[in-house]
Order: C-alpha cells, then sequence, then structure tokens
C-alpha cells in the first residue's frame, strides 16, 4: 500500500456558528490508500476546540508511514489495532486512516461497504440538516433555502426559546436541539416541557461533559430525551453515559473511526441506549463514510457535505432527507 494526503480547505456556503465555534472555511485532510489500481479514502477535518490541525494530523501519520505501507491490509481491524499504539493521541488521523482502510479493503472484495458488513439498508433513517447560530431571519432563510424533513438547532443563545418557537412558525419538520454544553440543568428541565411542545424530539448535550451531578437531574426530570456528544469521545465513555443520557452521538473523527464507531454502537445498543452518529462539516468522502453505519443507528446527522460549496469529492447523495449510495463500491467516495 501507498498513502497520499490531500489537504482541501472546505468553503462554507453560510458562516457556522455554535456556541464555542464560528467559522466559514473549514480545513481538512483526506488520506488516500492506495493498492494497485485501488484506492481508499478517508477524512478528518482540524478542530481547534480539540487542538487538530492538519499538519499534526499529517505528522502523526507520517511517522508511521512503513507501518501502514508494509501492512497486508488483512482488516481494516487488524489494522486500527497495529497503529493505535501510536495514533491513540490523535484519533482523528486515526479516523481518516481507517475510513481509507474501510473503504480500500471493501472495494477490493468487490462490495459496498455495507454489504462487506453483512448489512440491509432497507430501513435506513433519514440525516437531519443543521441550521447554525444565527438571527433568526437568517436560520428563517437558511431552512427556506433547503426545505428538509428534519432540522437540527444549534442553540446556546440567551434567546433559544424564542429562536425555536419562531423556527417553529415556518415549518412543520422535526426538531432537533443541540445547546453544546451551553446551559444548566435548571435551564435544560425548564425547556425541555416547552421544546417538546414545539416539536423538537431531543437535546443533545445540554451540559459540560464535566456536569455529571447536573446530567443526573436532567436525565430524572427532562421531559426529552438527552442525548450525548462532548460526554462519549471514546470507547470507554459509552457505559460513562448510561444513566446520564438516552443516546449517544457517535463522532467518527473523535473515537478514531469507523472500527471504534461500531464496537461503540455495538455496545451503547447492548445497554439500551439510542444510537446516533454525527460529522465535522467532512466533504463527501467522510459524508460518505458515515453512510455505511445507517442501518446500526436510531439518529444520523451527516450534513456535512450540504453545508459546502467546493466539495472536493463524490460520494452518497440526498433526496429529502434520505442517503442515496454510489454505484463506486467500498464507501463511494472518489476525488473529483
Amino acid at each position: 500500500m501507498q498513502i497520499l494526503f490531500h489537504p482541501y480547505d472546505l468553503e462554507l456556503k453560510h458562516t457556522f456558528t455554535i456556541a464555542h465555534d464560528s467559522r466559514d472555511v473549514q480545513p481538512t485532510l483526506i488520506v488516500e490508500l492506495r493498492d494497485g489500481a485501488f484506492s481508499g479514502y478517508g477524512e478528518a477535518t482540524s478542530n481547534p476546540y480539540y487542538g487538530v490541525t492538519i499538519e499534526k494530523m499529517i505528522a502523526s501519520l507520517e511517522s508511521i508511514r512503513s507501518i501502514i505501507e508494509e501492512d497486508p491490509l488483512t482488516s481494516p481491524e487488524a489494522l486500527w489495532a497495529k497503529v493505535n499504539p501510536y495514533l491513540a493521541t490523535n484519533s482523528f488521523a486515526q479516523c481518516a486512516l481507517d475510513e481509507a482502510a474501510n473503504d480500500l479493503f471493501a472495494k477490493k472484495k468487490g462490495q459496498k461497504l455495507y454489504e462487506s458488513w453483512g448489512l440491509s439498508v432497507d430501513e435506513n433513517p433519514l440525516t437531519n440538516f443543521t441550521i447554525g447560530i444565527d438571527t433568526v431571519e437568517k436560520m428563517v432563510s437558511k431552512m427556506q433555502e433547503l426545505p428538509w424533513p428534519i432540522y437540527k438547532i444549534k442553540l446556546g443563545t440567551d434567546d433559544d426559546l424564542r429562536i425555536v418557537r419562531e423556527l417553529r412558525s415556518h415549518t412543520d419538520a422535526a426538531f432537533r436541539v443541540d445547546a453544546n454544553c451551553a446551559w444548566t440543568a435548571d435551564q435544560t428541565v425548564k425547556f425541555s416541557g416547552e421544546l417538546k411542545a414545539l416539536g423538537v424530539e431531543f437535546i443533545e448535550q445540554p451540559l459540560p461533559a464535566e456536569d455529571v451531578e447536573g446530567m443526573q437531574k436532567v436525565f430524572a426530570q427532562s421531559e426529552l430525551p438527552v442525548i450525548a456528544d462532548e460526554s462519549c469521545i471514546l470507547e470507554s465513555d459509552v457505559v460513562k453515559c448510561y444513566g446520564l443520557f438516552h443516546g449517544v452521538n457517535i463522532k467518527l473523527t473523535k473515537c478514531g473511526g469507523l472500527t471504534s464507531a461500531r464496537r461503540m454502537i455495538a455496545e451503547a445498543r447492548n445497554l439500551g441506549m439510542k444510537t446516533m452518529v454525527g460529522c465535522m462539516t467532512e466533504s463527501s468522502v467522510g459524508i460518505s463514510a458515515i453512510a455505511h453505519l445507517l442501518p446500526l443507528l436510531d439518529y444520523v446527522d451527516m450534513d456535512g457535505s450540504l453545508l459546502i460549496r467546493n466539495d472536493p469529492a463524490m460520494g452518497v447523495t440526498f433526496d429529502y432527507g434520505k442517503v442515496i449510495y454510489a454505484s463506486e463500491n467500498g464507501t463511494g467516495a472518489l476525488l473529483k
């Protein structure tokens, strides 16, 4: 195998704002694993919140280039285990490598990735479309620009309930809200009843990850289910979220890719928790990788490629929230 790096700056269609970040450009790294006529692609974005840069990801992967290129790729899981001692502190780099390995492995088998896992895509959940924090007028405009069956609304302002009320007056779509750690336990409990009445399905990560006592109160008293995000990063976090959240939102970049995400999903399901996978504004490479996990999920947030104007890749597409798989084997991703 040969490993190649393709860094890009993804230009967002609109300024994307959440409780602790705002950006117009999203740097990303696409990793290619090439073996003869086959190429597998994986992706991870930079993230200042977690101290991840493109340069750090490339440096981490370059440091083990010989290990990667000499591996026979008997399975993506075996490669993940082999490189994990070196990449455990850079899960974003491991994610990009693992996605590429899964893509390449399935392509060489002549199968779509979900087929290689023995999954059926007949009952996939729909993806939401995310509305970042903005003026209410601009948030409404974003919904009108792309009519969608489910919207995830980023919150964390001084006027969150008014925002949801106003958005509700413009659409019958289902809502999900994500406070990105910006609320208190009392706020969350207080908001939950009205949000439920406004057609909100669940609340994602209302409190800071370290506020365990607050989440105990929210879990006991909230009128809506609560889904962990920042509280569920690594595989070991799933069991820690049991009894504090009703479900977990797994990010491939944070946990180290598809291999670890599948283990996290299996553990959450065994615990009776809802399962969700989210994205980090990736291109069609990362989004196409997520698509193959859909049969295992209750919810999904994989709208990253819809938020950018200069997608460097092709892969899955969407029809009003429904994922349409590419004809290509593997994840379906190809660079343009």
